[in-house]
């Protein structure tokens, strides 16, 4: 993947697309042609007065022909490690796509979190990053809402947090301090889930309240 100038950028905006694939994450990849890696993050030099957003948005359009449903900025990652577009300095950004709409121009794949490709070293820190960031970003945003369906049951979605933080989590604790959060509420239908009884569907709602809170609290949630 090739997006040079006659001479070094000094700047490039990568962005690491990620999408829940049954039970792990996967990352999206671009493949090379003539880097020394054969797969890299999605990545382009900005143009001219184009912000970082603004080039990184681009960068997701061009790879999925869509914008992610949550974008965030990661950091900026310029310690001599190298990247494929030489570039000195490099402009993470972090971006969830829902797996039911997780289909990539050709020349991209999904890769499992667990299984990456070979990458430059600045890539394979921003990677590393990237899942920092959804992770300490989880009680502040609706991160795990995005990935899911606009109903599901809470089964769903412990296991959808579980998934973005690789840990665990005991189910009573989980779905009481859902409720303390007020984050969801429930609907009027149920879905069948095995032999047992049908679960009821729920949907993102946050109430308001007076005081500010912090969402899922999930320091006491591990059995």
């Amino acid at each position: 993947m090739r997006d040079r100038s006659p001479k070094a950028a000094s700047y490039s905006v990568d962005v690491g697309l990620v999408t829940a694939m049954g039970n792990e994450l996967a990352v999206l990849f671009a493949r090379n042609s003539t880097e020394r890696e054969r797969w890299s993050l999605p990545w382009r030099v900005p143009q001219t007065g184009e912000t970082l957003d603004a080039a990184a948005a681009r960068v997701a359009q061009d790879a999925l022909g869509e914008a992610p449903i949550w974008m965030k900025q990661v950091g900026a990652f310029g310690d001599g490690k190298r990247h494929p577009s030489d570039a000195d300095v490099s402009v993470a950004y972090v971006g969830l796509v829902p797996h039911e709409t997780a289909t990539p121009h050709a020349g991209y794949t999904w890769f499992p979190m667990r299984d990456l490709p070979p990458l430059s070293p600045r890539q394979r820190a921003m990677v590393e990053a990237t899942t920092e960031t959804i992770q300490s970003r989880l009680d502040q945003a609706p991160i795990a809402f995005r990935l899911l369906p606009a109903t599901f049951t809470l089964s769903e979605l412990q296991q959808m947090y579980e998934l973005l933080l690789g840990k665990r989590m005991h189910k009573a604790s989980f779905r009481r301090a859902l409720q303390a959060a007020w984050l969801v509420e429930s609907t009027d239908a149920w879905r069948s889930e095995g032999r047992g009884r049908p679960a009821q569907l729920f949907r993102y709602a946050p109430k308001k309240r007076r005081r500010p809170h912090r969402g899922v609290r999930f320091d006491f949630l591990y059995p």
